[in-house]
């Protein structure tokens, strides 16, 4: 349950990077479908901060943005630590 509940709260939860609310908007899905499974891609400005991956043999799982080049998968990871920018200065 507590992994579930992590999940489904760091995928709600998009980066915040130096947007304001407007500009951010909606998330875009792109879904692509394999032949063994189907690909949702969430994305923000071109970043891609979750992928949920549905295969046709097999359950579910979520990778989340770990950082720009890492993803973790939700389902093998104790530990997922926030590591997206909440305040800057520069």
């Amino acid at each position: 349950m507590f992994k579930t509940t992590l999940a489904i709260a760091l995928f709600c939860a998009i980066p915040i990077t130096g947007y304001s609310a407007e500009e951010l908007g909606e998330p875009e899905i792109l879904i692509r479908q394999m032949e063994d499974k189907v690909i949702h891609e969430y994305s923000v400005h071109g970043f891609i901060y979750a992928i949920k991956v549905i295969p046709t043999n097999g359950k579910p799982y979520f990778l989340v943005a770990e950082n720009g080049e890492h993803f973790i998968n939700t389902a093998e990871s104790n530990v997922l630590i926030p590591k997206w920018t909440i305040f800057s200065w520069k």
